[in-house]
């Protein structure tokens, strides 16, 4: 017996050094198409900048194509399985915890820096003239509007349109429904139909990772060719400063104290997840990124099915610590500027403001850029600020996107950790 168990361990010891050894390619990989991207891209050739605009709108394309049925298709399986168990309960009691403190903490460290730089007004000038930076149909939206728009009309338009909390809340509801349903004979075989698909679509996005590496040198050549041919050029000094030092201190300080606060390592967590941060750096979506971020997740980190098919989706469209930096950032410096008082019981008002704003937001590119123009809309504050910030708001929404998808990391892994021993 004890020759039977000893050789299942080193059968797993095995497997365990294979999978690790799959791992380091996988990084070394990345990090070279990475590199030879940015320096093919830095040439700035017509013609390979061209070729990469190519592949990156295709896998672009591609990662939007699995993201929504992935959304779908996981929750409805998680929750038709869990149905109303009490696990269901503490998996999801644990997401949005994490998520709300998470969420306050980058919204504080991005108050904190503030009032530290203290950005200076801009001049009228330079405001006036980013008015005509700002599209006429953003400009006219309402808080109220974005909110309207997530409660579907019909069950083919979220998809179509990639709404991504109106999607979500059709998987809860099927997912509940299905749960609840008696067990006959056609549930069984539907919900057969429903796993198999989710299969398939694992399969698709598996494939899809493997050749992710050319991808990844186009994304990176598109961005060198950008910098240097100077379309992402210029900063609003102390404001910019704000967003992206209060990006990094989260990034990189306050979610890895998390982490170990949980007994977790941060580096580890973060080098099996590494292939889903470098997809959100550069696809700019966590809701595009969504397949490869559950796929590192049960790949790589080894987090039950149960977490990560329930918690990820969720954690997509709520979990969003950059978006609600940006958001509380960016309205105190466009409220300064129109003349707004802004004493400390403003600020922290707007700080929880910007964090329940940033759970309603969606996961897509120049989300919270969208969010915050609303905001600032329906307080007739001037939007000639919102236009100078658009120019240089790619770089923003990168390094956002890769925070958000970094917490929902850490939020997936955490809820993992606190559970695993009463999970199945």
């Amino acid at each position: 017996m004890s020759s039977e168990n000893d050789v299942q361990k080193k059968a797993q010891e095995a497997i365990k050094q294979t999978d690790q050894k799959a791992q380091v390619k996988q990084m070394v990989l990345w990090f070279s198409a990475l590199i030879v991207g940015g320096a093919l891209g830095w040439l700035n050739i017509p013609v390979l900048n061209d070729l990469f605009n190519f592949v990156a709108t295709v896998f672009t394309r591609l990662f939007q194509f699995v993201a929504v049925p992935t959304i779908a298709l996981a929750v409805i399986t998680t929750l038709a399985t869990l149905g109303t168990k009490k696990e269901t309960g503490r998996i999801f009691g644990h997401a949005v915890v994490y998520t709300m403190l998470t969420t306050i903490a980058a919204a504080a460290v991005g108050l904190a820096l503030y009032i530290f730089i203290a950005p200076e007004n801009l001049p009228a000038d330079v405001i006036g003239a980013g008015v005509a930076e700002v599209p006429d149909k953003l400009g006219k939206l309402s808080y109220y509007d974005h909110f309207l728009s997530v409660i579907p009309n019909n069950l083919l338009q979220p998809f179509l349109a990639g709404n991504v909390l109106s999607i979500l809340l059709i998987a809860f509801a099927v997912g509940l429904g299905l749960a609840n349903m008696p067990k006959t004979e056609n549930v069984q075989m539907l919900m057969k139909v429903i796993n198999g698909l989710q299969e398939l679509l694992f399969t698709l996005i598996r494939g899809i990772v493997y050749v992710l590496p050319i991808g990844i040198v186009a994304f990176a050549g598109q961005l060198a060719a950008q910098i240097e041919a100077g379309v992402i050029v210029g900063s609003l000094g102390k404001y910019v400063a704000v967003v992206m030092g209060g990006n990094v201190i989260q990034f990189f300080i306050v979610l890895p104290i998390f982490l170990l606060l949980r007994g977790l390592n941060p580096f580890t967590v973060f080098k099996k997840m590494s292939p889903a941060l470098a997809v959100a750096l550069f696809t700019k979506s966590s809701a595009a990124t969504l397949p490869v971020t559950m796929a590192s997740a049960e790949d790589n980190l080894k987090v039950n099915k149960k977490v990560s098919r329930f918690v990820l989706p969720i954690c997509t469209t709520i979990n969003m610590n950059g978006c609600a930096a940006f958001i509380l950032v960016t309205s105190l410096f466009v409220m300064q500027n129109a003349g707004f008082e802004l004493s400390m019981g403003t600020m922290i008002t707007w700080l929880f403001v910007a964090v329940f704003a940033a759970v309603g937001n969606a996961g897509v590119p120049m989300g919270c850029y969208f969010l915050t123009l609303s905001l600032m809309s329906s307080m007739g504050a001037p939007l000639g600020i919102m236009g100078v910030i658009l120019p240089i708001y790619t770089i923003i929404d990168m390094i956002e996107t890769a925070e958000n998808v970094w917490s929902d990391s850490c939020v997936c892994a955490m809820t993992n950790n606190d559970l695993k021993d009463s999970l199945d």
